[in-house]
């Protein structure tokens, strides 16, 4: 019974961050309520499933450390840009590639990690937040083309539900405080529903069983673009992970070897592939869940394991699925703002020491969110480009990346001190 709601309780940190991402894509391309409950219901199951691979530890996958992974946020703003562009089926073409090169990478991926430290992903990290923040303002309103846009009700609701959750961060502590964007969304669908602005139907229509449907919203296509961001945000997702075994590690008191790692890594590239197939998301270890570890002192694999079987159990059963689609844009949008926000400031929290070390990562930082959002606002800057440049150019995201790495590699990694050296030398031998 204990091992059972210390599982809930894992359950519950990660339920918020794990419905909203299929919530706020599936909005945002425009999904009807039944494949919108499908999504979120997939979703779901993948996040056990997931979970599981990463806690049954073999020859092949899984760290073996008590990790919960979900949807990442990071993949949200590309998703639905890759969404927008080319249509759904794009966005599971380059998830599939995506986990595909996690897999193949998982062994090195250790080696590639010193291309993309801190000052690299804090500041992809960054754009990200900062790209998605007009979707939550869009949502506080009622959702861009809704007839009632930004009336006094969506405006009320949006805020109601973002003030709820500030006052439970300020006045609430540990596991409460975990769950407080949870907690303001059914607050907010409550008050909703006595304005009349919640519409059961989908729960009405829902069925209380079904099986996945692989490929659910058709074959996927693959366009070079979408993929190369969504590599980038899968690499993002790995490096955050490392962070969370690292954190898990020292909870737990095991040593972590390379090949744990690299197994690790493996379990996450083919939760991806299972995503990309069952069209659900890409996944990362959720931190949420390690702060709730280190609160409740129960480190064993087994509490995650329920969780697992727990989210896989709920996957199975549209109906509460179609729960979470009747929430409100409007109180959607005020959680996002919250969300988005807390993702600008982990960028923030990661660029933070870097930028402190050195001028010369100011500028990267200052080069690389200035590229990446101003090709999120003016995309068709670079038009007149070839067709094979504006695979790195077309999307803020990638742009303000590859920016990153190229000066982080130019500042940080091409030894300045042998430069220096060679003209002192040839300064003497002249002299």
């Amino acid at each position: 019974m204990k091992t059972a709601t210390l599982g809930i309780q894992h359950l519950l940190a990660m339920y918020a961050g794990a419905i909203l991402v299929p919530l706020i894509v599936g909005g945002a391309l425009g999904l009807t309520s039944e494949q919108l409950t499908y999504l979120v219901a997939v979703d779901i199951l993948m996040c056990g499933i997931a979970t599981i691979l990463q806690v049954v530890k073999n020859r092949f996958f899984g760290i073996g450390l008590p990790v919960v992974l979900g949807c990442t946020f990071t993949a949200v703003g590309p998703m639905i840009a890759i969404g927008g562009e080319y249509g759904v089926t794009a966005i599971y073409g380059s998830i599939l590639v995506s986990g595909l090169v996690v897999v193949l990478i998982s062994g090195v991926f250790g080696k590639l990690v010193r291309f993309f430290p801190p000052v690299v992903t804090g500041t992809v990290v960054t754009i990200i937040g900062i790209t998605l923040i007009p979707v939550a303002i869009n949502n506080m309103g009622g959702g861009q083309g809704a007839s009632d846009f930004g009336s006094i009700s969506n405006i009320s609701l949006a805020f109601g539900t973002l003030i709820f959750i500030i006052l439970m961060y300020r006045f609430t502590k540990g596991f409460v405080q975990s769950i407080s964007i949870l907690i303001a969304l059914l607050a907010g669908t409550v008050v909703a529903a006595f304005m009349g602005k919640v519409d059961f139907s989908a729960v009405t229509e829902a069925s209380y069983f079904h099986m996945v449907e692989p490929l659910y919203f058709g074959m996927p296509t693959f366009e070079w673009s979408a993929i190369l961001t969504m590599i980038l945000v899968a690499i993002v997702s790995l490096v955050e992970s490392t962070g969370v075994y690292f954190a898990l590690s020292d909870i737990t008191e095991r040593k972590l070897k390379e090949e744990d790692f690299a197994k690790g890594y493996r379990a996450e590239g083919l939760a991806i592939l299972l995503g990309g197939i069952f069209n659900a998301f890409p996944y990362t270890a959720f931190s949420q869940n390690v702060g709730l570890i280190q609160m409740t002192g129960v480190k064993t694999k087994k509490v995650i394991m329920v969780t697992g079987i727990m989210l896989v159990g709920l996957g199975l059963v549209p109906k509460i699925a179609a729960f979470t689609t009747i929430i409100p844009t409007a109180v959607l949008g005020g959680a996002m703002v919250a969300m988005f926000g807390m993702v600008i400031s982990q960028g923030i929290k990661m660029l933070s020491s870097v930028m402190a070390n050195s001028p010369e990562n100011s500028m990267i930082v200052a080069c690389s969110v200035g590229m990446g959002l101003g090709v999120t606002v003016v995309p068709e800057i670079f038009a007149q480009l070839p067709a094979s440049v504006q695979i790195l150019t077309s999307n803020g995201i990638v742009a303000g990346s590859v920016t990153a790495i190229l000066l982080n590699i130019i500042f940080n990694m091409i030894p300045a001190k042998k430069t220096t050296t060679v003209i002192h030398e040839e300064e003497a031998q002249s002299a």
